[in-house]
């Protein structure tokens, strides 16, 4: 790889209701080689002029197409709660298509698959235990929901990416896992994702590095990201330097192998 180009292209997928601006701090907590990209949905951030996308797999196949993985560029995967979501099916769908699959992803507090269960959604929950819901969760700024025209504007948006999430339907029982590196983050005290649900992932990538467990709750790493960001340093470097020696590896191979054969 040419040492002037950047070791790895890193996308992070925000969660529901979020955007970029809570993660705009990450870059300076990464490797400087890292090319690193805070994605936003339909109706977030900086495309907050577009209709928010209520289904996970139109959504993924919008941010896959702003991701155009490159054959020659290796890139990783980061989602918190409904962007480890997103991660997953964006990943299932590039494998589909017979695109370049990222060395890595990362799932943070989002539950491994599992089938759905009926009732207990939120997105159709009354205003007033939405609010609850959401007051408990963490990770809203509080103006947010003490000012009406904030709230009036933050309410659609939110109910669109909690329709996403509720949703969406894990694979069938016994589909393959992903062919991928992943590594899985948890909150000790997140009672919405525990750490005992998120070592399921290890069921769903061929290749998992681990489950990596932090002081706090759903947003856990929101006062103080770098122990996990050096986390993620780490589990993205390991994945990347075991693909880098496979990718060798099949080219010596190839170079080595007889005309005709």
């Amino acid at each position: 790889m040419d040492s002037t180009r950047p070791g790895l292209r890193f996308f992070v997928l925000h969660h529901a209701g979020g955007s970029h601006l809570p993660y705009r701090d990450w870059p300076a907590g990464l490797p400087d080689t890292w090319d690193v990209r805070l994605l936003d949905a339909p109706g977030h951030g900086l495309l907050l002029d577009l209709p928010p996308i209520t289904d996970a797999a139109r959504l993924a196949g919008f941010l896959l197409r702003g991701i155009e993985p490159e054959p020659d560029r290796p890139y990783a995967l980061f989602g918190h709660s409904m962007g480890a979501l997103l991660a997953y099916e964006i990943t299932r769908q590039a494998a589909a298509r017979g695109l370049p699959l990222p060395v890595w992803i990362g799932v943070s507090a989002r539950s491994a698959p599992r089938p759905p269960e009926e009732g207990g959604w939120c997105h159709d929950l009354p205003d007033a235990e939405l609010r609850t819901r959401l007051r408990l969760l963490g990770g809203t700024p509080g103006e947010v929901f003490d000012d009406p025209e904030l709230w009036a504007l933050f309410e659609p948006v939110i109910r669109a990416d909690l329709r996403v999430v509720e949703s969406w339907r894990p694979p069938a029982p016994g589909a393959a896992p992903l062919p991928v590196a992943l590594s899985a983050y948890a909150g000790r005290e997140d009672h919405a994702c525990s750490p005992a649900r998120m070592a399921g992932w290890e069921e769903h990538a061929e290749r998992f590095l681990g489950l990596r467990v932090f002081d706090g709750g759903h947003f856990y790493f929101q006062d103080d990201p770098g122990p996990l960001l050096r986390r993620i340093a780490q589990d993205a470097t390991t994945a990347l330097d075991a693909a880098n020696v496979l990718t060798a590896r099949a080219a010596s191979a190839a170079a080595g192998t007889p005309r005709g054969a």
